[in-house]
């Protein structure tokens, strides 16, 4: 089923609410012309019954009912108000009727006695005709007046009025919607220059933008607004891209090195010594594929948002310090000296996954094993700041340079002058770190100079003990 376009719609909803505004307005004009007309004959009425009320009061006081009579036949039958004129008294004599009423029979049936004043219409031989009763009482009579007055031409003139409405009506609906139309294609016409220029990018141009409007208005926020995902797109490509190529290079590397010495120990028979030696080196490239695997996964989840963190309070002091104690045979089976740093008496609490922490310290403290070299000094320290904490990791290593320090963040990014290709590594551990310290609010920094060591300090915000909650809780990553 073909949708109609937006345009068209937009018109159809406009004519349909103009249609309805219309008929409404019409109405409305209708009935108050009506009230209107209606009101100026009721006021006629009114007055010409007051008039001949002042007649009936100003007869001489010893007229009778044939007095009366003769009086208001007199004065009346000649009298454009005594057209449709009937009195009588309240014992139901007649005191005048006029000719068409008397015709037609009716001038019996419209002099009743009101209880009050009291308009009406009725139709009396094919005249539509308003009446005007009341009563008056004068020289010891009661009688009941019925004036009557024609509403041929209030209803002629309406009717009139309802044929201009709805010729008129079609003619402006037209217009209207053509009108509609025409603003609809012109205020949509940005839109249809957005959805052609979309149109245009695909994964090998996703530098193009969309126009940029000027308009001020919502289209230019939405042109904006794709602009700017456009860009988040891009970025997010061209990450993608840099990840699979990275990842494809840094796992093309041990997967080459296994089966070179497979096929090489395969070629001819070798003693138990031989194939040993082959096989820990496949092991030893099977190992560092495992370990860039399993970082690789742990990067898709957290790019995924499927990787939690489950939170629980930690005193950081003790943490740092037993998490120093278990590194200090390592570090001194590297020819290295490891010296940590308390942060004063004061325990310092911490909202943390104690996995995720622990990964950040071993990511630290591996690097600065790794790219220290033999002697070198490396020293732990906590420094508490009352609302946040930083616990710093400080090598003598080769440094980074003022340039490189930005990158050391990124993904697979490695300083080749300063760590040399020789060390094992796929750069993808401070790029985890960052994940991990920012999932936890805090950030991690780098303080460093070509030649001087670095230090790599990771600030946590901190909770006073007596807040901490009983639960644990579970942070989505």
């Amino acid at each position: 089923m073909m949708r109609l376009s937006i345009g068209l719609r937009l018109t159809l909803w406009y004519l349909s609410i103009f249609a309805l505004a219309q008929f409404a307005f019409g109405t409305g004009m209708w009935l108050l012309l009506r009230h209107h007309l209606v009101s100026i004959v009721d006021d006629s009425l009114r007055d010409q019954t007051e008039d001949l009320r002042s007649f009936l009061v100003a007869q001489k006081k010893n007229a009778n009912v044939p007095k009366f009579r003769e009086e208001v036949t007199e004065a009346y039958v000649q009298e454009h108000a005594g057209e449709y004129l009937a009195i009588a008294t309240s014992a139901g004599e007649p005191v005048y009727i006029s000719d068409f009423l008397k015709n037609n029979g009716y001038g019996s049936a419209v002099v009743v006695l009101p209880t009050s004043p009291a308009l009406e219409d009725q139709r009396i031989g094919r005249r539509g005709l308003r009446f005007y009763r009341s009563s008056v009482t004068t020289h010891g009579l009661t009688f009941i007046i019925a004036m009557g007055a024609s509403t041929k031409d209030t209803y002629e003139t309406l009717e009139a009025f309802r044929n201009y409405l709805l010729l008129s009506a079609p003619i402006v609906l037209l217009i209207s919607g053509i009108g509609g139309y025409t603003l609809s294609r012109h205020a949509l016409a940005p839109v249809d220059a957005l959805t052609r220029t979309a149109r245009t990018i695909s994964g090998q141009n996703l530098s193009s933008r969309l126009q940029k409007l000027d308009t001020g208005d919502e289209l230019q926020r939405l042109s904006d607004t794709l602009n700017e995902m456009l860009e988040r797109i891009e970025k997010a490509f061209l990450r993608i891209t840099q990840f699979t190529g990275d990842a494809s290079h840094e796992l093309r590397t041990p997967i080459s090195l296994m089966r070179t010495e497979a096929e090489i120990a395969l070629r001819r028979e070798r003693d138990p010594d031989a194939y040993r030696e082959a096989l820990q080196h496949i092991l030893k490239e099977t190992e560092r594929a495992s370990v860039l695997i399993e970082d690789l996964l742990a990067l898709a989840r957290a790019d995924s948002g499927k990787e939690f963190l489950q939170l629980q309070a930690i005193e950081l002091g003790g943490f740092v310090h037993g998490f120093v104690t278990g590194w200090q045979p390592l570090v001194s089976s590297a020819g290295h000296q490891l010296t940590s740093a308390a942060g004063g008496d004061r325990q310092a609490w911490v909202m943390a996954d104690e996995a995720a922490l622990r990964r950040v310290l071993t990511i630290l403290l591996d690097n600065a094993v790794k790219y220290t070299h033999t002697p070198g000094r490396i020293n732990v320290a906590l420094e508490d700041h009352q609302a946040d904490v930083t616990v710093s990791v400080s090598d003598t290593g080769p440094g980074i340079s003022a340039e490189e320090q930005p990158k050391v963040f990124e993904r697979f990014y490695r300083i080749d002058k300063a760590r040399g290709r020789a060390v094992s590594g796929a750069g993808l551990g401070l790029a985890i770190a960052r994940w991990i310290v920012e999932r936890h609010g805090g950030a991690i920094t780098v303080e460093s100079a070509s030649g001087e060591g670095s230090k790599f300090s990771v600030h946590l915000p901190t909770v006073s003990r007596p807040a901490l909650p009983t639960t644990e809780g579970v942070v989505p990553a």
